[in-house]
């Protein structure tokens, strides 16, 4: 016998190496724990548009590389002839309660709104791997929030912080007392790893201004928290010409990287009387303005987004502003508002990166909405479907198109958490013999036909 001081045959100075270290040629397991075969992947954050095999190992990506082995992975998805993306990043929802009080029905509590948040894990059926709570808590109920949403939801959940410490629906979004940028500041610094930014909305839109609410309170008090906190501030703004106009909102008062969300809403004068764009949109464009989507009940008219979009300004980052009211309605879901862009003429890859590397970076989490090897394995699996098909705006206004996107599979951290169709699945008459036993006990774990990680 040699040892590894010695000359060895090649074969056998392998072995040895591979017994020194714990290994052995004979035992060695895949490579990759999944492996998506075949199909398109759409990466524009690494500028990939084309046929590719995406690799998972430890619930990161692994590889993104053309003609992957099958024998290199535990479990082997055959997704050709569908679209392979980073999981979506929708900025723009509300989970919970959606900042109504816990006792909204008593006669004597603050407010009288109804919960109208939707369940976090319901976006994974649309692609969604990261979801943003756009303001439903301030500094005072943020905790909530935490405690009863994002500590136990499998989708990501992070939040833009409200600048009213009530947040929202809670009878105090008026009371300019309640909204405290150092306050504010300080619960985003002390939990910076779940709150990305500042929310403003819903402002005095209609009463007249008095001493106790000037134009600009809620905007103004806002910017100083996330000047405060380093965070970029989302407004979802009524513009009340000429104290508090539109104009002066976006090519002054935002910061850059600061977001103008609902951009499309009916209030904005996007389009102007001669239907050209209106150009303060691309001047405030080249100061670093976002512009996002928040599709919601109320805040997308075609009438604005058509001309707009046709005319070159397409949105930094399309959002869905989710909620009861809106899912059940006009935006329906994340694919859904996606699907409206691609048939308003928007190319598929810049539909997916309004969707995914675009949100990401906004919110300063660019490690999110990539294929990036090493970056956590949130993927989408889409088909794109051809035919006629129709969609719905705010003012109950039809737009015919020819295409439309429908989710597949969600991956989130490499488990397989939405597969509707069972693209990742056995036929169940070749399934192995485990998943024809069925247990001895009700709290037995179920027979599966496999053991890849699904919870």
């Amino acid at each position: 016998m040699c040892n590894l001081n010695e000359k060895c045959p090649l074969l056998i100075l392998d072995v040895l190496i591979m017994l020194s270290t714990g290994t052995s040629a004979w035992a060695q397991g895949p490579t990759y724990d999944l492996l998506l075969k075949g199909g398109h992947v759409v990466d524009p954050a690494n500028h990939v548009d084309a046929v590719a095999d995406v690799a998972v190992s430890g619930g990161k990506v692994a590889a993104v590389e053309r003609n992957i082995s099958a024998n290199e992975a535990r479990k082997v998805v055959d997704v050709t002839g569908l679209y392979v993306t980073p999981g979506l990043v929708d900025i723009h929802v509300h989970v919970g309660n959606g900042g109504a009080p816990l006792d909204w029905f008593e006669p004597a509590a603050p407010a009288h709104v109804a919960p109208f948040g939707v369940p976090a894990d319901l976006f994974l059926t649309w692609g969604v791997t990261t979801a943003v709570d756009a303001g439903s808590s301030g500094a005072d109920t943020f905790l909530s929030l935490k405690e009863s949403v994002m500590d136990h939801s499998r989708v990501r959940v992070l939040a833009f912080l409200n600048i009213e410490a009530d947040g929202m629906n809670g009878g105090l979004e008026q009371d300019v007392d309640q909204m405290n940028a150092e306050r504010c500041a300080a619960t985003i610094q002390k939990y910076s790893p779940y709150i990305v930014g500042v929310k403003t909305a819903h402002y005095w839109t209609e009463k007249p201004w008095d001493e106790l609410h000037p134009p600009w309170a809620a905007v103004d008090r806002a910017e100083e928290c996330g000047r405060r906190a380093g965070v970029p501030v989302m407004v979802d703004f009524w513009p009340r010409p000429p104290e508090r106009s539109y104009d002066e909102l976006i090519l002054s008062k935002l910061r850059p990287g600061d977001i103008h969300t609902h951009v499309f809403a009916q209030q904005f004068p996007i389009i102007l009387e001669d239907g050209k764009l209106n150009p303060i949109l691309a001047n405030a464009r080249k100061r670093g303005v976002i512009f996002d989507v928040g599709h919601g009940a109320g805040s997308f008219w075609f009438r604005n987004a058509v001309p707009a979009v046709e005319q070159g300004f397409l949105p930094d980052s399309i959002s869905t502003d989710a909620h009861l009211g809106s899912i059940i309605g006009p935006a329906v879901t994340m694919v859904n508002v996606m699907s409206k862009f691609l048939a308003m003429g928007v190319p598929l890859e810049e539909v997916i990166r309004r969707s995914t590397a675009n949100p990401a970076r906004e919110i300063n989490h660019s490690e999110l909405g990539t294929l990036t090897v090493g970056r956590p394995a949130d993927i989408a699996v889409f088909d794109l479907l051809r035919g006629n098909f129709s969609y719905m705006d705010d003012g109950f206004a039809r737009m015919n198109g020819n295409a439309q996107l429908n989710a597949r599979m969600t991956i989130l951290g490499g488990r397989i958490v939405y597969d509707p169709s069972g693209l990742s699945m056995v036929e169940w008459r070749k399934a192995p013999k485990e998943y024809f036993t069925p247990p001895k006990r009700g709290r037995d774990p179920a027979s599966r036909a496999d053991t890849y990680p699904r919870e």
